[in-house]
Formats: structure tokens, sequence, C-alpha cells
């Protein structure tokens, strides 16, 4: 059967990798729709050729083959693991692993075929990118400080963010598209919905006016204005509508993943009022 399970990832990662996960597709062809999520992620089948996914813009549909397994790691924006190019080079691109990291991914290839387990294979991905990122430090604490502060529950002005991190808006935006892949508004966009998804994921309670509930007032504590600006969103980034999304449930999406380690660096950055809401619904 089709399995796709997350796991938080190595501590000494958290920083950088926002989830790892394994998937596992069955006797037939597994219809896979991966959404922007404003990082990029490492998709590794084990015995075949890992692909870094640059930064979508939009949905990206991948037909993976019949009795396959990947282990896979889904990076935090900003925080791309060591590249020989900038990430605005790489949007809404799938390249082959070996074309960035050359002989090391050639050897990763085979010290996670050789692994014995999925879960082995993981761990040594994991550990690999690790020392990686101990020899370049390659993460830029502006751009870091911007993405924390583009997180979804609360509007944040762009040319108010550029002023309070001493760079003029030009800057920013420069330095976003050079480590992130995308302008911080599109970024800003990108996350508040990866909000909304999370709380859906989660089951949250809606906090927000008098009235309105479900899938509106879920929209409107991510931070959208309505209903109707959650649905333009939604179907400008996936391709689908809310309800087609999730399949009619708003704590599940349609393809039955849990996303609950991918989504809880969102809920972390959720205002203290709204998280006690949260953790009694």
């Amino acid at each position: 059967m089709e399995s796709y399970v997350e796991h938080p990832p190595l501590p000494e990662l958290a920083a950088m990798v926002r989830t790892v996960w394994i998937q596992r597709t069955g006797g037939t062809a597994y219809v896979q729709r991966h959404l922007p999520t404003g990082g990029v992620e490492i998709h590794f089948p084990i015995g075949g050729r890992p692909q870094l996914v640059g930064p979508l813009t939009g949905p990206e549909v991948e037909v993976i083959p019949p009795n396959t397994t990947i282990v896979g790691m889904r990076f935090h924006p900003g925080t791309a693991p060591p590249l020989p190019t900038v990430l605005d080079e790489l949007v809404d691109q799938r390249l082959g692993l070996a074309e960035l990291w050359r002989n090391s991914a050639d050897r990763l290839v085979e010290t996670v075929a050789s692994a014995g387990t999925p879960e082995r294979g993981l761990l040594l991905l994991q550990a690999e990118l690790l020392q990686q990122f101990r020899r370049t430090g390659a993460v830029d604490p502006l751009v870091s400080a911007a993405v924390r502060a583009l997180m979804p529950w609360r509007p944040v002005n762009i040319d108010s963010l550029a002023t309070h991190l001493a760079l003029s808006s030009s800057q920013l935006r420069r330095r976003c598209l050079q480590t992130v892949g995308m302008t911080p508004k599109v970024l800003q966009r990108t996350l508040r919905f990866q909000g909304f998804l999370a709380l859906a994921q989660a089951g949250a309670t809606p906090s927000g006016r008098r009235g309105i509930d479900g899938m509106a007032g879920l929209a409107i504590d991510a931070g959208y204005a309505d209903q109707a600006h959650l649905s333009r969103e939604c179907l400008r980034l996936t391709g689908l509508t809310p309800t087609q999304l999730l399949g009619g449930d708003l704590e599940r999406c349609r393809c039955g993943h849990d996303h609950s380690a991918s989504y809880q660096p969102f809920l972390a950055t959720r205002p203290p009022t709204l998280t006690t809401q949260l953790l009694r619904a």
C-alpha cells in the first residue's frame, strides 16, 4: 500500500530543515501534487537518482512509479543545502543532485542504497547534510530574520521590514531572490497559505470574528481578508480550490497524509492566545 510518513529532522538540523519523510508507493503509480512551501526539497529514491526540487511558485504534479521508496527532506526558506548557484535560478525546476554536488552525490547514492532500511538511509542523508552545513555555514542571517517576520498570523509591511533589517527594499528583494528564490511578497503569500494548511491539519478551532467559523474562520486566522481571498490564493498556488485540495475535510488533505511534522514549525510561531485555543481544540 502507498504510505507517507513524516518526522522532525535531527535536532542539529531543525534550524535548516523543516521536515523529513519516507514515501512508499504500492503496486500502481502514485500521482503526487507538490505544493509551494517557500523552500527547496531533496527527493532521494532508494536505488535511484536523487533530485533537488527548487522553490515552487505553483503546483508540480509528479507520477511516482510503482514499488518506489523515496526518502526526502524539506528545507526552511533561505536554508537550502550548499549549492553552486543562487536559488532564483532554480525556481520551479527539478535537477539531478549529481549536477549540483557531482562526486559527493554519487557517494551518497551508494551510501543510502546500502543502508539496509529507508529509515537508516534517511539518517545517513541527514548526517551528510549536517556535515555540509558545518563546513559552509551557508545561511544568510538577515534573510532568516526576514523569513521569521514573514511567517503567517500577523501582517508585515515589506518596506517596514526592510527598514527594520537596516536594508533598502531593493536589497531585501535581491537577497531573498538569491537565497530563497522569490521576492519577499511572494514568500509572504506562500507562507500565509502554508499557515492555513497548518491550521487545517491540526484541526484548529477558528478564533476569529463572531459568526465566522469553518474554512472562513481559519482563513481569517491565517491572515486572509476572507474566504474568497483564500480561494483565489489556493487556486493560484495549488491549481485547486480549498475544497478540492482538502477533499471536503478541513482536518485532512485529500491525499490522506499526515503532515503534522511539517506544519509544526508554523504552529510554533502562532501567537500564544491562538496557540492556547488550538491546544484546547
